[in-house]
């Protein structure tokens, strides 16, 4: 009889998948690399106007390179693709990429997210960064406020010093026939994360900057309250995902699986797509089960709500910015 393999309750239940963060602690700044080394089809959803990418181009159908071999999420806005070089470098040593006869051209579509506002903006992630998540990667993934989530913060609605702390998460769902799902994000959102079934609010906009009471973002904006400027710290949001599975997809295939996907953002998000935002979802082809696109971009829409929801919990405000638990134990004592 085959031994079932113990879920990891992470994007890397997908077999091949792995996952590495670096981290800079004192500048609150960092990166995460999701490993696909033997190469996987990939496919991109962005519905954000803000967005700072590199190597997408890949990702479209009529591209020449059918596969990619990891992608990187970065913190340090358009400085942090900087980053995706240190990647290429630990792909290359591994004789992995795209074969171009005199060496292998690693294929390593980037995104990244702005987290100067509690972070020091001089420090940003660079190629060592990138070349050092490769070598932390591995099965087991940190989540909360590591890699590329260490600096993500949400509900900037009033500005920094009302806002709280966003993170890392990843899930991952079994469908039929052994078909795997799983999804790794990085939440930096400009609107309040909402759990979805209580409509509670998780982590967002405050009411003051010494209050662990929710302002609700949307019913102030509803209100006329507005931020029209981009060009303050509390202007720039990123949620970005990453949707894998063990299917077999083409990569026009793979594009209606983050599209469908990319629709349980908003269901934990809210506002969302916002024009300080720049979402986007990534998704990931890496095996050959057959499964039915709608089944798969359904579950990864689960497993995206759940991961977002497991970023803000696990968060750590670093005596900064108020992260989930410091609200929790703050309100449970009074």
């Amino acid at each position: 009889m085959k031994r079932l393999l113990k879920r990891l309750q992470a994007i890397t239940d997908v077999p091949g998948i792995k996952v590495g963060h670096d981290s800079d602690p004192k500048a609150l700044t960092g990166c995460t690399v999701i490993l696909c080394e033997e190469g996987a089809v990939g496919a991109i959803d962005i519905r954000g106007t803000a967005t700072d990418t590199r190597q997408i181009d890949a990702l479209t159908h009529l591209h020449l390179v059918d596969k990619i071999h990891a992608i990187l999420l970065a913190g340090g806005s358009a400085f942090g693709l900087d980053a995706a070089g240190g990647v290429m470098t630990y792909l290359e040593e591994s004789g992995k990429g795209f074969d171009v006869i005199k060496t292998k051209i690693p294929i390593v579509p980037t995104a990244v997210i702005y987290d100067f506002g509690i972070g020091d903006f001089r420090v940003r992630p660079d190629h060592q960064m990138g070349y050092q998540a490769c070598l932390n990667a591995s099965k087991k993934v940190e989540e909360g406020s590591v890699g590329v989530g260490t600096g993500a913060t949400v509900g900037k609605l009033f500005g920094m010093e009302r806002a709280m702390k966003g993170g890392v998460g990843t899930s991952s769902t079994r469908g039929p026939k052994g078909l795997i799902v799983g999804a790794l994000v990085v939440v930096n959102a400009f609107g309040d994360v909402v759990e979805s079934h209580s409509n509670q609010i998780l982590a967002g906009a405050r009411k003051s900057k010494e209050s662990t009471q929710f302002a609700n973002s949307p019913k102030w904006m509803k209100k006329g309250v507005t931020r029209k400027r981009f060009g303050v710290a509390h202007s720039f949001n990123t949620t970005l995902g990453v949707i894998a599975t063990n299917a077999h997809l083409t990569k026009k295939e793979a594009h209606q699986v983050a599209q469908i996907a990319h629709s349980g953002l908003p269901k934990i998000i809210c506002p969302l797509h916002t024009t300080f935002d720049g979402d986007l979802i990534f998704a990931l082809s890496y095996g050959k089960k057959k499964g039915d696109v709608n089944t798969i971009g359904l579950l990864g829409e689960g497993v995206l709500i759940e991961s977002v929801k497991r970023a803000v919990i696990k968060a750590k405000g670093f005596g900064i910015i108020p992260a989930y638990q410091d609200v929790k134990r703050k309100n449970s004592s009074e």
